[in-house]
Order: structure tokens, then sequence, then C-alpha cells
């Protein structure tokens, strides 16, 4: 037991970010061994957003970019209300994420759960006003006239401060992350690429700005076909 901690701790330090003395070590090896196995990830290509904000699809340069923003990684549960999955508390210190239950207690893909730490990782920005999001739509329906719900906890998201006024924030760069690992990774397995697209395309309704939406599906969909 104590051993397996202290690999989980010296992997997490390598990356530049240490464990609040709170998180499980379940959750410390979760962690530890999603973001190490990131790091393999290469790509023969990258869409143009996706450039932008990280560069070139390659695990090594994904690592770089977020030890370079998160310094701790702990548990809080964000909100008294709604379901938060997890979030940056800038007067409690910008470069930290918290995590809730419904990230540690998921039972959700890898890919997942990467892709909220990244988001995370986004909110850190002070230059950025942390990327602050917008509040949703009341009401928030799809084109089926059906409730738009977060597909991580199930939340109706009407009226959430939950949905995006631009394609650089955390919604919009963990949405390209996802959709570049499903469409460009060379060496991802054929699950972890289907699920990337799954978690991807489950976040682009929340963008309420029609020319936001407009550049993402430019940048991610139409190239394709999709």
């Amino acid at each position: 037991m104590k051993l397996l901690l202290a690999l989980a701790c010296a992997s997490s330090l390598a990356f530049g970010y240490e464990f609040g003395e709170e998180v499980p070590e379940k959750v410390r090896q979760q962690v530890s061994n999603d973001l190490a196995l990131m790091e393999t990830f290469v790509g023969d290509q990258a869409s143009a957003l996706h450039t932008e904000i990280f560069g070139d699809l390659d695990g090594k340069t994904y690592l770089d970019w977020f030890k370079k923003r998160v310094t701790r990684i702990g548990l809080h549960e964000c909100s008294p209300s709604g379901k938060p999955v997890a979030c940056v508390i800038p007067w409690l210190g910008s470069s930290k994420i918290w995590l809730t239950k419904y990230y540690t207690e998921a039972d959700r893909p890898m890919v997942s759960k990467m892709s909220t730490l990244f988001h995370e990782s986004r909110h850190t920005e002070d230059e950025n006003n942390n990327w602050m999001h917008a509040q949703c739509p009341k009401p928030f329906k799809n084109e089926k006239g059906e409730d738009i719900v977060s597909k991580l906890t199930g939340a109706k998201l009407e009226g959430q401060h939950a949905c995006d006024r631009t394609p650089l924030g955390s919604y919009g760069s963990a949405l390209i992350l996802l959709k570049n690992i499903s469409k460009f990774c060379t060496n991802c397995s054929e699950k972890v690429r289907m699920d990337a697209g799954i978690y991807a395309d489950a976040n682009l309704d929340r963008f309420i700005d029609k020319k936001a939406k407009a550049a993402l599906i430019e940048d991610l969909y139409e190239s394709d076909g999709e």
C-alpha cells in the first residue's frame, strides 16, 4: 500500500503537480496512470484550433501544457448546488484543481476523465479571467426539444453556468482535445478514439454563441463530412 502511494506521488511530481493529503490512493493512481498513458499519444496531424491551443497532437506536449498550469489536485464539493465534476476556485489558488465525487466515484472512460483535467487546467489561466463559463439559457433544449443535460452527471444544464461563448475556453479546449484524439491519434486504441469522439460530441451543444459553435464545426466536423 505504501509503495503504491509513493509511486503515485513520485509520478505526479514528475508531471509538476502534487496531490492533496485528502486524495485517496485509488484516485491518485488513476490520475497518474491516465496522464502517463496520455503522454504516449501521437498524431499525424491536428486541427487549426488544436494547434492554436495545444500545438501538435503529441502526448509530451499535452503533459507539458498541463504541468505548466496545475500545481495541486485536491478534493472539494465545488458547489453546494448542482453536480460539478471538478472545479478551479481562484481564491483558493488558481493553479489548483478540485475533484468532486462525480469525478472520483464515476465509472467513465479514461479519455473522459482526462478531458475533465484539461478542462479544469484551462480555468487556471488568470490572464484569461479563468475562462469563466456563460449561463445556459432557460429553457435549454436540443433540436428534438429534449432538455440538454450533462453527459457526465445527467444534470439539466438550463440556467447553470455550464455553457461557453468562445471555442477557446474550457469546454472548447476539452472538446478540441478529444475530437483531435478521435480523428488523428495514430497509436490510440479503437476504444480510446471512439470514447474521445463520443465525449467530444456531447459538449457541442454547450456553445450558445453561434459563431463559436460554427468555428468548432468548421475546425473539427466539416472537413470529413461529419
